[in-house]
């Protein structure tokens, strides 16, 4: 249980304001804080900064006791789970009720209302009224811890600007080394090609020179006017007679 108040997140939101008898009183607008201090699990403050601030002290013991109420079962991080989820709820109201008796003396009270969603089990927590310097205390310790939360929030979001504007320099910077990277090697490849270019006209310019031309000339000349060897020419022609005598 001590795990769930150690990381509890204070909780400031403003609930539905509504009276449980019809009035001609126009509807307050409360500002509700929960949080959990050292001396208590879990404290809850209700004001309208002006006459009326409510408080709430829920200790272990009491929260099992609005566990049992509302007949919800599970493990108790279930439970406060659905607790603190039902605090933040867009549809939390404080229910404000004013009765008179015979002496005329009026008699405020209030309580939240609080579920999940519809259809889910309703919590409702009584709230004790208070007056005088503990009201103050109360109103003054709600505004001081809603400035430092906003004052967190706004240092958060300026650490994630800062995070956000390296973030986008360095992709800069990736993109211009990437293009940089491209046109180099656009450049080396152009250089091949013109190289390649060059040596082809050089060699088909060699081929075609006079000089060549003459060359391959002279040599075909020489072979159409080769003499053929002796041992390969032909014998002389005729009949060589014999003598019969020397036969």
């Amino acid at each position: 249980m001590a795990m769930e108040f150690e990381d509890f997140e204070p909780i400031f939101c403003e609930p539905k304001v509504e009276f449980s008898a019809q009035t001609s009183s126009p509807l307050p607008q409360f500002l509700l804080h929960a949080y959990a201090p050292v001396s208590s699990p879990l404290v809850i403050h209700a004001t309208d900064f002006h006459s009326e601030t409510w408080e709430a002290h829920l200790s272990v013991s009491r929260l099992e006791d609005i566990r049992d109420i509302t007949g919800i079962g599970g493990s108790w991080s279930e439970f406060f789970d659905y607790f603190i989820t039902s605090i933040k709820s867009a549809d939390l109201k404080l229910v404000l009720e004013r009765n008179s008796d015979f002496d005329g003396v009026s008699h405020e009270k209030a309580r939240l209302v609080a579920q999940k969603s519809k259809g889910m089990p309703v919590i409702s927590i009584p709230l004790t009224k208070l007056a005088d310097s503990a009201a103050r205390e109360a109103m003054s310790n709600l505004s001081l811890r809603l400035f430092n939360a906003f004052k967190s929030i706004k240092n958060s979001l300026k650490e994630e600007q800062e995070r956000n504007a390296q973030l986008t320099k360095l992709i800069a910077a990736e993109k211009e080394k990437s293009e940089s990277i491209q046109q180099l090697e656009q450049r080396q490849k152009f250089q091949k090609i013109s190289v390649l270019e060059k040596a082809d006209v050089s060699t088909n310019g060699l081929q075609n020179s006079p000089e060549k031309q003459a060359t391959r000339d002279t040599g075909s000349t020489k072979v159409k006017n080769r003499v053929v060897p002796a041992h390969r020419r032909a014998k002389v022609r005729g009949a060589q007679l014999c003598d019969d005598d020397d036969s």
